[in-house]
C-alpha cells in the first residue's frame, strides 16, 4: 500500500466565519465580556460538570475558562478550536456554546463538542445549533469527517448525536481516570457525505 499522501492533504481549509450566524431559532456568535453572567450560570452547575473532566467552576475559574473562550474566534491552524456562544433570541440569553476542533489536516478530521444550560434544555436548542457547526465543519472547512465524545454514562449526550446521525465507533472501557474513579468513553462520528445525505432535524 503506498505511503503517498493524497493530493489534499496538509491543506490550509482556514475558516475565518461571518458572524453572526443566524438559524430558525438561534444566533451562533463569539463570546463578548458582556455573556459572562449567562455563561458562569451554566459552568457553575453541578449536572452540567457531572461528565466533564472539571467540577463545577468557582467566579475565578470559570473566568480563566471564560477568557480562552473568548479568544476561540477561528480555525486557522490543525489543533485550534472554535468556540461559538449560542444565544437564543427568544429569551435573549446565552443558553450554551458549541465548538469545533480542527483535530488533522491531512486527515480532514474535526471534532464537534456542545454544552446546553440545563434551564434551557428540552427545546431542540442543542440540535439546531449543532447542526450549524456540522455546516461550518463539512461546507466551510471540506472536512471529511467529524466526531464527538463523552462519557459513557452520558446518555444525553450520546443520544443526542444519535439523533444527529453520528455512529457510535467505539465505546472504551474504562480507559481514563477521572475525578476519582475509572471512567467509559463513547466516540461517535459522521462523515461529510453521510450528513448531506440526512434529512436536517430543524427543518421537519
Amino acid at each position: 500500500m503506498s505511503s503517498a499522501a493524497p493530493a489534499w492533504a496538509y491543506h490550509r481549509a482556514v475558516l475565518r466565519p461571518d458572524f453572526p450566524i443566524e438559524t430558525a431559532r438561534l444566533q451562533l456568535r463569539p463570546f463578548i465580556e458582556a455573556d459572562f453572567e449567562d455563561f458562569y450560570a451554566y459552568d457553575s452547575r453541578p449536572e452540567v460538570a457531572r461528565y466533564l473532566y472539571w467540577e463545577p467552576r468557582d467566579p475565578a475559574e470559570s473566568r480563566k475558562a471564560f477568557e480562552r473562550h473568548l479568544r476561540r474566534t477561528a480555525l486557522e491552524d490543525e489543533g485550534d478550536g472554535l468556540v461559538l456562544a449560542v444565544v437564543w433570541r427568544e429569551v435573549e440569553k446565552v443558553v450554551g456554546h458549541v465548538s469545533l476542533g480542527w483535530v488533522s489536516s491531512e486527515h480532514q478530521g474535526g471534532e464537534i463538542g456542545f454544552i446546553v444550560n440545563p434551564a434551557y434544555q428540552g427545546h431542540g436548542l442543542a440540535i439546531e445549533a449543532a447542526e450549524a457547526m456540522f455546516g461550518l465543519g463539512f461546507d466551510g472547512m471540506q472536512l471529511h469527517r467529524i466526531m464527538g465524545r463523552c462519557d459513557g454514562r452520558n446518555l444525553a449526550s450520546a443520544g443526542l448525536m444519535e439523533r444527529l446521525g453520528m455512529r457510535r465507533e467505539a465505546h472504551l472501557v474504562e480507559n481514563e481516570y477521572v475525578k476519582g474513579e475509572w471512567t467509559d468513553e463513547l466516540i461517535y462520528a459522521i462523515l461529510d457525505r453521510e450528513w448531506h445525505a440526512r434529512p436536517s432535524l430543524t427543518e421537519r
